[in-house]
Formats: structure tokens, sequence, C-alpha cells
């Protein structure tokens, strides 16, 4: 067999319908446990996350809670929210957002449930350093040390030879390149540039988090609210091929493309698993470092997470969907997919340029792209520093810079497959830490709301 059918192999078995269902049905099982918290307790988790009131735990030193979120959004808004949605739309149908959106809505208990137990089980060092994540929660609270080493392992992995490094300078190569911009310089800038904010550590990563992702949200969700608002006149029957899609795709779309109700919600499903990570714990590591000294507020704080990555992921939808009739999204076969291109025709066509179109969208995958390097930089930091201490970081901050040089001038599919195949492997020993300590998050999170309804009854 030779290596590329051995990943496709592996692949199929890592993101089969069992294990995908798993991390669907912890989410589902955290929903109704926790009373579906993402929906009446929402609002709150929006005002928790500009509580301009810092906490720090004794004798360390936290972010905000809005760096702290910036932090876990720069390294779960990728180009899986722009490039990743296109693909799942021309592989799944209009009916796959449907299922992006179900995955993402009981998804969101699930990080909240990882948010909790990030500051819960959070770790202080003698230089006042905190960290945190499933490492922690798995050694600390679940008391086993062999699953907590195996996902800091394969987080350190996926930082550095998967999601964290030449998977996104590849896409920056592959987006500046667009724009005229050869390679190699590519290659230096984007390294240079790394380089100079993760050498700063946490407090430099999450300054320059809270100021680059909500702008580089701005932009690009501006770019698709001009296209909403231009072809305001299609959004009802956007909607309509979205539902219909999900249940009934051969109906709207005809049986000669394939695309069945389960191709649908396969690929919508999965697709919406990688678009806000939860169920893989790594936003839990950025979790652990918010100003907060309550598990519950920290946990409402990263449910957001998973709300935000839905807008995004929706708005990218949505552009493709109403925008289909010039860009024949699903008429073309698999071999011929380009998310990147197809996303981008989208927008064009939308905003009534496809030049324009171009740049909103090439500018979006370079800067997403971008922050999600420098988050996953953390995360594997933390990984790193949890097996082997403090005098790995620097080693492992090297690394991870040949590797982010390394990225663009790689042939990147088999790498591509390879990094979802390590972070699928990441979500199984947090999945087992979350069903554990599942007790504790339903108890405690009742006991909170519990006091809270008393505090201010009158």
């Amino acid at each position: 067999m030779c290596l590329q059918s051995l990943v496709e192999a592996l692949y199929a078995i890592v993101w089969g319908a069992g294990p995908v269902a798993a991390l669907v049905g912890v989410g589902i099982y955290f929903s109704f446990k926790l009373k579906f918290l993402q929906i009446w307790r929402l609002k709150l988790a929006m005002k928790c996350i500009g509580d301009p009131r810092e906490e720090s735990p004794a004798g360390g030193v936290a972010v905000s809670n809005f760096a702290s979120l910036c932090t876990a959004l720069a390294a779960t808004l990728g180009t899986g929210n722009i490039v990743g949605v296109a693909l799942a739309v021309s592989a799944g149908g209009p009916g796959a957002i449907f299922w992006i959106w179900c995955t993402s809505f009981f998804s969101m208990a699930t990080k909240y449930s990882e948010g909790f137990l990030a500051v819960k089980y959070r770790h202080i060092n003698d230089q006042g350093e905190i960290s945190g994540g499933p490492m922690y929660y798995l050694e600390m609270g679940m008391k086993n040390r062999i699953l907590a080493r195996s996902f800091a392992l394969l987080g350190a992995a996926v930082a550095l030879v998967g999601i964290g490094t030449m998977t996104q300078s590849s896409s920056i190569a592959a987006a500046a390149y667009a724009l005229g911009m050869p390679i190699p310089l590519t290659a230096v800038l984007s390294t240079a540039a790394v380089a100079a904010i993760i050498v700063g550590g946490i407090y430099r990563i999450a300054s320059f988090s809270e100021k680059i992702v909500p702008f580089m949200s701005v932009i690009y969700l501006g770019a698709a609210i001009l296209v909403l608002i231009l072809k305001a006149d299609c959004i009802p029957h956007t909607f309509y091929l979205i539902f219909s899609g999900a249940f009934l795709p051969e109906g709207i779309m005809g049986g000669g493309l394939g695309i069945t109700v389960m191709t649908a919600i396969q690929v919508g499903t999965s697709r919406g698993i990688f678009s806000h990570e939860s169920g893989i714990g790594s936003s839990a590591i950025a979790a652990a470092v918010a100003g907060t000294n309550s598990p519950v507020k920290q946990g409402l704080v990263s449910m957001t997470g998973a709300f935000f990555s839905i807008v995004v992921c929706t708005m990218t939808g949505l552009v493709l969907v109403i925008t289909n009739g010039d860009t024949s999204i699903f008429n073309i076969s698999p071999a011929e997919m380009d998310g990147a291109a197809l996303t981008a025709n989208a927008f064009g066509y939308g905003i009534g340029s496809l030049e324009l179109g171009k740049y909103v969208v090439i500018f979006g995958i370079i800067l997403f792209a971008f922050t999600t390097c420098v988050g996953w930089s953390y995360y594997g930091e933390k990984c790193v520093q949890y097996l082997w201490g403090r005098r790995a970081i620097l080693p492992y901050k090297m690394v991870f810079l040949f590797f982010v040089f390394l990225g663009p001038f790689l042939k990147m599919g088999l790498i591509f497959m390879v990094a979802d195949i390590v972070i699928g492997l990441m979500a199984i020993p947090n999945i087992v830490g979350l069903i554990w300590l599942r007790r504790e998050i339903v108890e405690e999170t009742a006991l909170f709301f519990a006091k809270n309804k008393a505090r201010h009854r009158p």
C-alpha cells in the first residue's frame, strides 16, 4: 500500500461516522445536562467577554477575558472558515450548511465544558506563568498522566507539522503568489513576522490577537454583509435551498451530482467540527490564562468562540449559495474543486467585481492563516512545556519557525490530510476527560447559577 493510500485509509477511520458521532454526541449530552445554556446564557457570555475586572489567580499573571478569547479565535478562525466551507458546499450541496449549524450549536456546550475545566485545573509555576488545557485536567482531574501526555504529544505534533505551521504558511504563500509576490520572499517575510510575535510569549500573542482578530473579522464579515445587501431579494430562496438541501438534496439539485442526505450530513458535520475545534481541546489552553477565577464565567467566554466561528462559516456559506447561479459551484467535479477560487468568485459576483472579490478572499486567507499560525504556536509551546519543561520552549520555537519557512515550498495535499488525522487523534483523550469529569461540570455549573439567582433575588 502506498503512502497516499495509507493516509487516506487512516483519515477515513479517524474522521469516520463513529468518531464524528462521538464528538457531536458529547455536545448533545452537555447541551441537555447544562439545560441548553448556549441559548439561555449567551447574553451573559457576551457580557463576560468585556468584563473589565480581572481576577488573576494568586501568584499568577493572567490576560483579559477578551484577549484570551481572541487568542483562541486566532487559532480557530482559519482558512477552514473560507476554503473549508466552500469545499463543504460544493461536495455536500447547500444542505451542508444546515448540518454545520447543527454541529456547531451542540458543540458550544462542549466548548463551555473545555473552558470550565481549563480554569478549574490550571497550573501556576514559580515564575507566575499560568498553564492549562486538557493535559492538566486529564492529570489533575482525571488522575491519568498517560492520557495527559498523549494529548500533549499530539498537540505538539499538530502545532509543529500540522495545522500550526506548514499548512498555514503554504496557504499564505499561495494567496500572496496570486498577488504577484514570489514564494521565497513570502516564506522569509511570513517567518519573520511570526517570529516577531511568538518570541514575546502569551502576552505579546494575546496583545496581537485582540487587535488583529476583530479587524480581520470585521473586514471579511463586512464584505459578506455587502453581498447579502446587494442580493437581498435572493435571501429567502437561499434559506430554502439550505433547509431543503439538508433533507432532499436530490430534489433541488438532481440525482446526477451524487449528493445525498448522508453526504450533506457527513460533509457538514465534519466541516463544522473543523471550523471551531470543539472537542479537540486546543482552545482550552488559551482559556486557562484568562483573568477570571470562575470556571463557569470562563466556560461561557469560551462558548462564544464556537458562536463566532458559526457566524463566519454562515456568512461564507450564504455568499456561496446566494451567488451559485453565477459561480456554478454545484456543477464541478471534485478534481476541479478549489475552495479559495470558489469563495473568491462568489464574493466577486456578489459584489459585482471579480477583482475585488479576489482581493477580499486573498486578504482574508492571509490574515486568517497567519493568526492560526500564531495561535497554534502558543498551543504547541504549552504542550512542549508540559512534557519537558521550560528548557524545551526555545528549541521548540526554532523548529516551529523552520517549518513555517518550509511550508510554502511543499505540496500540501498529503500534509493537510496528515494534520487532520493528528487533530482527530487529539480529540480522543480530551473527550475521555470531558466524559470522566462530566459530573463536576454539570453540578458546579448548576450550583453557580443557583447561587447567582439567589444573590439577585429581591
